[in-house]
């Protein structure tokens, strides 16, 4: 029956050779001369029903993070065939034959509960209480656990990188450096770091250009290991980190620069107007906002709404919502923010994602005795999705530098040399 449901699904040639081997070491493979590019491992007689009841992307990833499939191989070509899958569509005769084939397909239970990582948030989304529990969620897996695979800085955004061989360290300390050249950081200036994570950027402005600087994040655990750090460099007298959100800070015109990377995604899109609102508050007139975060094309929004559950959604991300770069900048300048700069990152944050897969599969049975099987398993399809999503186009990220110009002054020069020096 596993064999009558696969020639269902796949009744044409795919686009690339790819083979499955069932529980029994039997393999099907497509009628093709070509060497595969991977191969999924069924575990059960049930795998492929709890692979296919729901005909979702969502059953598909929850099989596999409880472990019904293996991979071995490129996990990118099985992105490629799950798209050609998705591209040529199922007629609705043909759903109903395939969702009677896999009806009849042996059943057993997970082994792991399909409950097992994720979270029930309380509190209607994005309030102050119900964000913070989606924070927590997600950055306090464990500090040990991102140390395993981020840089040495932790630095748990897109990298910059000069060359596509730069090793990750090198490439997340130019990230740094090119923000603050990007925000013109002077000494004595007083920065502000919405979602500063592990205090990376706050350590880094704090040393090399000599700002008073404050970092804030909803997760304690982060905070905690942020200030040991910034103590250990000698930087206390400078900047620190503390558990805040960015709605309970009250410093009108109190900072000269503000920096917000990879935080925008847990706002929500309804939220967006209110918080350049919050930010444009907080800057005094002629300084500068850089907000760096991922963006969704058109067709794609809709990401942490209830009925768009999905994967990220439901295991990484809880209410995290993308939307469009144009949309974004309209808020901010509805705001009264002036756009001076937009810049795609997209290929970048691919190469960052590819070495945190690489290490973080290099470093597996620690990832696992950190956490566990379930954890590693969704972190290393997130970011496989990711890595994906980032190079087919999918998914970008944009690096935006916004001005509150002080009587039409944006005191900017008029050439952008000092970023590449």
């Amino acid at each position: 029956m596993t064999v009558a449901v696969l020639n269902e699904l796949l009744d044409e040639p795919p686009p690339l050779s790819f083979k499955i081997r069932l529980w029994d070491g039997s393999e099907w493979h497509p009628e093709t001369d070509a060497d595969p590019r991977f191969t999924v491992i069924l575990k059960d007689p049930g795998a492929l029903k709890r692979m296919f009841f729901k005909l979702s992307d969502l059953s598909l990833a929850e099989a596999y993070i409880f472990g019904d499939f293996d991979l071995e191989g490129d996990v990118y070509a099985l992105f490629e065939i799950g798209e050609w899958i998705a591209e040529r569509g199922l007629s609705t005769s043909k759903r109903i034959k395939l969702s009677r084939a896999v009806l009849k397909l042996h059943s057993s239970a997970q082994s792991n509960g399909s409950e097992h990582g994720r979270i029930e948030l309380d509190g209607p989304t994005h309030s102050k209480t119900r964000d913070r529990q989606a924070v927590s969620y997600h950055y306090d897996v464990s500090n040990d656990f991102y140390a395993l695979w981020l840089d040495e800085n932790m630095v748990y955004s897109c990298a910059y990188f000069e060359d596509p061989g730069n090793d990750i360290d090198y490439a997340q300390e130019q990230k740094l450096d090119y923000i603050c050249r990007k925000l013109r950081l002077k000494a004595g200036e007083r920065l502000l770091d919405i979602g500063c994570g592990w205090g990376a950027l706050v350590r880094h402005a704090a040393h090399y250009y000599r700002v008073n600087a404050l970092g804030i994040t909803l997760s304690q655990l982060q905070a905690d290991l942020a200030n040991e750090r910034i103590a250990e460099a000698g930087l206390s007298d400078r900047c620190k980190v503390e558990v805040c959100d960015y709605r309970d800070i009250d410093m009108p015109g109190w900072f000269d620069k503000v920096v917000s990377v990879g935080m925008f995604e847990h706002v929500g899109e309804a939220l967006m107007p209110a918080y350049f609102d919050k930010v444009y508050t907080l800057i005094k007139p002629g300084g500068s906002f850089l907000n760096h975060g991922i963006a969704s094309f058109q067709e794609n929004r809709g990401a942490g709404k209830e009925s768009n559950e999905t994967f990220i959604t439901k295991y990484v991300f809880p209410d995290g919502e993308l939307v469009p770069v144009s949309k974004a900048l309209g808020l901010a300048e509805a705001a009264g923010f002036e756009t001076r700069d937009a810049e795609s990152l997209r290929e970048h944050y691919a190469l960052t994602l590819e070495r945190w897969l690489r290490r973080l599969e290099g470093k597996q049975d620690e990832a696992i005795a950190e956490t566990d099987e379930v954890t590693y398993r969704i972190w290393q399809l997130f970011l496989a999705i990711s890595v994906y999503g980032f190079r087919r186009g999918h998914l970008n990220i944009y690096q935006t530098l916004l001005v509150k110009p002080d009587n039409g002054i944006s005191g900017l020069p008029l050439r952008r040399d000092d970023w590449y020096k």
